[in-house]
C-alpha cells in the first residue's frame, strides 16, 4: 500500500513539474496609451500635437514595452518632436489607424524642418497610419517665385536612432522629403506607400545618409524627386521590390558637394520597377574635389518602362545648370554591377556612364542588359570608364 501511494505521489510530482516547465515565461506587460485619453481630437480641426507629446512622455516613462494608439479619425497635428534621451522603455510602438493631417496654410508645418521628428530613440516602430502634409499649397508658392515661401517640412525623420521599424504607412503630399533616415543603425521600412505629384519640388520619397544596416522592402513611391536617395555615409543598404514612378529614380547621391565626405558602400538594389521616371538607377556627384567614394554596389533584376535614362552615372551633376562647378569630381566609383536590367528607354541612349577624368570609374560590370528604344536596341555611352578584364565595361563599347 505504501509502495502504491509513493508511486502515485511520484507520478503527481512528475506531471506537475512537466506542466510547470511547459508554461510560457511571462514577460512584462505591455502598457497601452490612447491619444484620446490625453485629449487628442479626431475631428481634423483642433491641434493635437501636445497630446501626442504627452502620450510619448508617458510611454517613455514606462519600463515596459509600450503602445501609443491613434484610433480612426482625422487628427490635425503641428510639428512635434519625440526625444528618446530620457526614455526608460526600449520598445515603443505607434499603432496608427487614423489620418494625421497638416493645414492648408503651408506655414503651419513649413517653418519647421520636420513634421514628426524622432531623435535619439531606440526600439521605435511606426505601424500603419496616413500622413497628409497638404504640400500642394507650398509647392504652388515656390512655383510662383515668391521669396517669402518657407523651405517646407520633411514629413518624418529619424536621427541618431537604432532598431527602427516603419510598416504599412502612407505618406501623402509631403512639403519636402517624405522619410529621412540620418545617423541611424538597424532600420527596416516595409510595405509603405508614398504619393506626391510628379512635379512637386524636393519631395524625395526616402532619403538615407550616414546610416548603417538599413532595409527598404515592398514600397510604392510616386513623387517629384528621387524615389530613394542615398547620401554620404550610407553603409549596408538593401532595397528590394520597390516600384518608382513618377520621380527621378533611385539615386546614390548627389555626392561630392563637400570636400570632406564619407563614402557609400555595400548597397544592393534588387527587383525594382521604374515607370516613366526621369532616371532609373543613378549615381550622381558634383564636379568638385572630394574624399567621397562609392563601392560595392549591386543593381539587380530591374524593369524599366519608358524611362529617360535607365542606367546613368553622372559625375558632372548640376541641376538646372546654374553656378555649375568647372572642376572634375573627386568621388571614386568602383565595383558596380548591373545585372538583369530589362525594358524600354524613352531616349536613344539608355546607358550613360559619364565618369570623372580625375577619378575614372573602375570595375563597372554589366550582364544580361536588354534595353530597347522604340523598335530598336538602345545605345550605350561611356566616358572615363576603365577596365579590360572579362565582364568589365570597356571605355568605347560599354561591354
Amino acid at each position: 500500500m505504501e509502495t502504491f501511494q509513493c508511486t502515485i505521489i511520484y507520478a503527481y510530482l512528475l506531471i506537475s513539474t512537466t506542466i510547470f516547465l511547459s508554461l510560457p515565461i511571462l514577460s512584462h506587460a505591455t502598457k497601452h496609451f490612447n491619444v484620446l485619453s490625453f485629449g487628442a481630437k479626431p475631428n481634423g480641426m483642433v491641434d493635437s500635437a501636445t497630446t501626442f507629446a504627452k502620450a510619448w512622455d508617458a510611454a517613455c516613462s514606462s519600463t515596459d514595452a509600450a503602445v501609443i494608439y491613434v484610433p480612426k479619425g482625422r487628427y490635425l497635428v503641428s510639428p512635434v518632436r519625440f526625444s528618446g534621451e530620457s526614455c526608460k522603455s526600449l520598445d515603443i510602438v505607434f499603432r496608427i489607424d487614423g489620418t494625421l493631417v497638416g493645414s492648408g496654410d503651408y506655414n503651419f508645418l513649413g517653418r519647421d524642418e520636420t513634421w514628426f521628428s524622432f531623435e535619439r530613440v531606440t526600439g521605435v516602430s511606426v505601424i500603419g497610419g496616413s500622413f497628409d502634409a497638404k504640400g500642394p499649397s507650398l509647392w504652388a508658392c515656390k512655383a510662383s517665385s515668391n521669396n517669402s515661401c518657407p523651405p517646407g517640412a520633411t514629413t518624418m525623420s529619424f536621427v541618431e536612432s537604432s532598431r527602427i521599424r516603419v510598416k504599412g504607412l502612407l505618406s501623402l503630399n509631403s512639403q519636402m522629403f517624405h522619410i529621412v533616415i540620418n545617423r541611424c543603425r538597424d532600420v527596416k521600412i516595409n510595405d509603405i506607400r508614398i504619393v506626391a505629384d510628379g512635379k512637386s519640388p524636393n519631395t524625395d520619397g526616402i532619403h538615407v545618409q550616414l546610416s548603417t544596416d538599413v532595409e527598404i522592402r515592398n514600397a510604392s513611391i510616386k513623387t517629384g524627386d528621387d524615389c530613394i536617395s542615398i547620401g554620404p555615409g550610407t553603409k549596408n543598404l538593401w532595397v528590394e521590390r520597390v516600384t518608382c514612378g513618377p520621380g527621378h529614380g533611385i539615386s546614390i547621391g548627389s555626392l561630392g558637394k563637400d570636400r570632406e565626405e564619407e563614402g557609400v558602400q555595400n548597397v544592393t538594389v534588387k527587383k525594382t520597377v521604374f515607370v516613366g521616371t526621369d532616371n532609373g538607377l543613378r549615381i550622381k556627384s558634383w564636379a568638385n574635389p572630394s574624399s567621397g567614394f562609392v563601392q560595392r554596389v549591386r543593381f539587380l533584376e530591374s524593369l524599366m518602362f519608358n524611362v529617360k535614362f535607365p542606367l546613368i552615372i553622372d559625375q558632372h551633376y548640376c541641376p538646372h545648370n546654374i553656378n555649375c562647378p568647372s572642376q572634375e569630381s573627386g568621388v571614386r566609383i568602383n565595383d558596380v554591377i548591373y545585372q538583369g536590367i530589362r525594358g524600354t528607354s524613352a531616349t536613344k541612349i539608355a546607358v550613360k556612364l559619364d565618369c570623372s577624368a580625375k577619378a575614372p570609374c573602375t570595375r563597372i560590370r554589366m550582364k544580361d542588359i536588354s534595353l530597347r528604344y522604340v523598335n530598336e536596341s538602345a545605345q550605350f555611352s561611356c566616358v572615363n570608364v576603365l577596365g579590360d578584364a572579362p565582364g568589365l565595361v570597356k571605355p568605347q563599347t560599354c561591354f
